[in-house]
């Protein structure tokens, strides 16, 4: 079968490859980014893909409001759609050629409320419309350059611009990419503290304990939502995960300082094996 590519402004490679288990596969520079299957828009594979989905479903029951700051195979816009009809969504992504591959491969159905805008992620948001201050419910924060996530988006100040957008009782959900070390991983953690009242980690115990390079992901807001009903579904998942918060969550983080403009660093890069 054919394998639609297109190459992206930043010279690198994307495409999207047909999965064994049916649908497609996002594949930028030989790292695996994302999986969609546009017939299965509720079918969730990656794990960190699955532990959002959690997150997504302990909000409150109906549409939501959500902001994107990554497109990826646009997996959990469709996800929202599929589960909250009647929900509002925008979609920040850097690379125009990355959303046309995935919409020529994965349309979005039809009549999805959806906007797409391109961009910057940290730039583009104070170019969103004033309307969305304060009423998103939801903000997913799945940023990345290849195989590592730009330093410009992992800071206090980032994360301060973000919580501009949140309704009292919205979260942000983070994708972090970390290695055995989890220093990236922590310092992120930190600075979702300093700026929101609550934060937790979700991720299986394994890459917690740092036998892995792997993905956490981080959630935060004024208020969390049910985070028994998050750890039981997590502890459900096929690699099962637990919830890190409180004071179980300031432990883990050891005393590390949050990442901020003036220090911050990318994601560290996986090794070249690391996904075969």
């Amino acid at each position: 079968m054919e394998t639609p590519s297109r190459r992206l402004s930043s010279g690198m490679h994307a495409e999207m490859r047909y999965a064994s288990a049916g649908g497609w596969q996002l594949v930028v520079d030989g790292t695996p980014q994302s999986h969609v299957d546009p017939e299965r828009p509720q079918l969730l594979v990656y794990e960190y893909v699955q532990q959002i989905g959690h997150v997504i479903d302990a909000l409150e029951p109906g549409p939501i409001t959500a902001v994107h700051l990554g497109a990826g195979a646009l997996t959990l816009p469709r996800y929202v759609d599929a589960t909250r009809p009647g929900s509002r969504q925008q979609v920040i992504e850097l690379e125009p050629a990355l959303v046309e591959l995935v919409r020529e491969v994965a349309p979005l159905p039809r009549g999805t409320s959806v906007r797409l805008r391109y961009g910057d992620a940290r730039e583009q948001l104070a170019r969103l419309p004033k309307g969305l201050v304060g009423a998103a419910d939801l903000v997913v924060v799945d940023v990345f350059s290849g195989s590592q996530t730009p330093a410009h988006v992992t800071t206090v100040e980032f994360h301060a611009l973000v919580r501009e957008l949140l309704a009292p009782a919205g979260v942000v959900a983070v994708n972090i990419a970390d290695d055995r070390q989890l220093a990236f991983a922590k310092r992120q953690l930190a600075a979702l503290l300093e700026v929101h009242a609550e934060a937790a980690a979700l991720a299986d115990p394994g890459m917690l304990k740092g036998r892995r390079f792997g993905n956490v992901v981080a959630i935060a807001g004024a208020a969390l939502p049910d985070l028994e009903a998050i750890g039981r579904a997590l502890r459900r998942d096929p690699l099962p995960g637990k919830v890190v918060a409180g004071d179980e969550l300031r432990r883990f983080l050891g005393g590390a300082l949050p990442a901020r403009d003036a220090d911050a660093t990318p994601s560290p890069a996986p090794s070249r094996g690391i996904f075969g």
